[in-house]
């Protein structure tokens, strides 16, 4: 866990559904990564194509703060943080300033569940309301697969997806629809076992059974707090299961037996 020190950007005016205002202070900070770096075109045309989602922001979305506005009544504020490149480019850009605000009110939305209006005002004198708010973020996951050779042991697996991790936190997103599971792969067939059998579990073991799988570097894992994502390289595979427990991430770990063809996380 790594504590973010940030420095105010801009400041977005809305309201919630019942007409309370809300505020968001647009920071930044090196400590968060930074987004792939496209061009307006690009991102144009990546919104008009069939995977709208495919370009994602790195962002530290803080807890609700009460302030106070300034005619003197309450209001609720929140900390957005990314990074400085991503920071210039929405001040330089339109296209990606209004992006980002629309992902975030989602993201906002999602998290704390409210709803806020699309009639934003950007703030001209103002660069936050009250008090920024401390934050932490999760530091990227080590590479967790570990792979069960002929011999028995336990080796690491090599990921041929230019070492990305291949467990990392995840960020909540839309449910994919049948259409579109269908064309990342088949569910593996799987359990999920606990223990203790009953009353709250102390740990999950999830066994997911991946015939045509020979690798385990030909595969990825994603942790989020209730849910496991796996996919394939070649999209034999794809499975996103949510579970009824929130998950401890930094504890989390995977291995693939290479002669079962089972793995376990």
């Amino acid at each position: 866990i790594l504590k973010v020190f940030f420095s105010s950007g801009f400041c977005l005016k809305t309201k919630k559904e019942g007409g309370e205002k809300v505020f968001i202070n647009v920071c930044q900070s090196e400590s968060v990564p930074q987004a792939k770096d496209i061009t307006e075109e690009e991102l144009l045309k990546l919104l008009d194509s069939d995977d709208p989602f495919g370009f994602r922001v790195p962002m530290s979305i803080g807890e609700p703060h009460a302030e106070l506005d300034k005619s003197g009544q309450g209001c609720t504020a929140y900390d957005v943080v990314v990074h400085p490149d991503f920071m210039e480019k929405m001040q330089n850009s339109e296209v990606f300033r209004a992006f980002f605000l629309s992902v975030t009110l989602e993201g906002l939305e999602d998290k704390y569940n409210t709803t806020l209006s699309r009639e934003w005002l950007i703030l001209k004198n103002r660069k936050c309301v009250g008090n920024l708010q401390e934050q932490t973020i999760r530091k990227q996951s080590k590479p967790q697969i570990m792979e069960m050779g002929d011999d028995g042991k336990m080796y690491p697996s090599q990921s041929l997806g230019g070492g990305k991790p291949l467990i990392q936190e995840m960020d909540p997103n839309r449910p994919l629809t049948k259409e579109e599971i269908k064309a990342r792969g088949e569910e593996p067939e799987y359990r999920i076992v606990q223990e203790p059998a009953e009353g709250h579990p102390e740990f999950l073991v999830a066994e997911i059974s991946l015939p045509q799988v020979k690798v385990g570097g030909t595969m990825s894992v994603d942790i989020g707090e209730d849910r496991i994502l796996l996919q394939t390289r070649s999209n034999k595979y794809y499975l996103d299961i949510y579970l009824p427990y929130l998950l401890v991430q930094d504890d989390c770990a995977a291995q693939f037996n290479r002669k079962t063809r089972v793995g376990i996380y």
